[in-house]
């Protein structure tokens, strides 16, 4: 399979703005409600969620980063030691409502295990997810994301890679539907 791609530069510029007017439809002026993302790469989508946000509150949005590699159940199981990234969350998110928000949810595994690691910060009143590229039929636990950029079919030997403008060397936004390397 070649390359397919799911998301342009201005195809995600409006899918981030549309999922932003889903956020402020439902929590308003956020004074209860904060955003983590996920470690690794869902905290570049965190960050463009809230600096769209940003346009159209002037009140402070809490952004935090949440690593949830020591909580996965696999972590364990694999064959290279997993290296943890950084969690920032400089608040609390006891009784405050969550955003969740990741690029790719695949089997949901991922996003159990940031539910564990977040209890260390508080217990939190709501948790939502949000996520740029749901993949289909390829859950383990029963999670399912609030807020979905696009869903996508894959099957097991495709990957959905998200390239940010800054990030990864690109001169622009692109998110691919490729095939693994084995």
């Amino acid at each position: 399979m070649q390359n397919r791609l799911l998301f342009g530069q201005t195809q995600l510029s409006i899918t981030i703005a549309r999922l932003c007017q889903q956020l402020i439809e439902k929590h308003g002026d956020f004074e209860n409600t904060v955003l983590l993302g996920l470690q690794p790469r869902g905290i570049y989508f965190a960050d463009r969620i809230k600096a769209e946000l940003s346009k159209y509150t002037s009140k402070s949005i809490s952004l935090g980063y949440l690593d949830a590699t020591f909580f996965r159940d696999d972590f364990r199981r694999r064959d290279n030691p997993v290296r943890a990234n950084e969690t920032r969350i400089d608040f609390l998110i006891e009784d405050k409502q969550v955003v969740l928000i990741d690029d790719v949810f695949f089997t949901g595994r991922s996003v159990r295990a940031a539910l564990d690691a977040m209890h260390a910060f508080g217990r939190p009143k709501k948790v939502e997810l949000m996520v740029l590229v749901k993949r289909k039929y390829a859950r383990h636990v029963p999670v399912n994301p609030d807020y979905v950029g696009k869903e996508v079919n894959t099957l097991n030997t495709q990957k959905v890679l998200v390239e940010w403008k800054g990030i990864d060397d690109n001169d622009e936004d692109n998110v691919w539907l490729t095939d693994k390397q084995e």
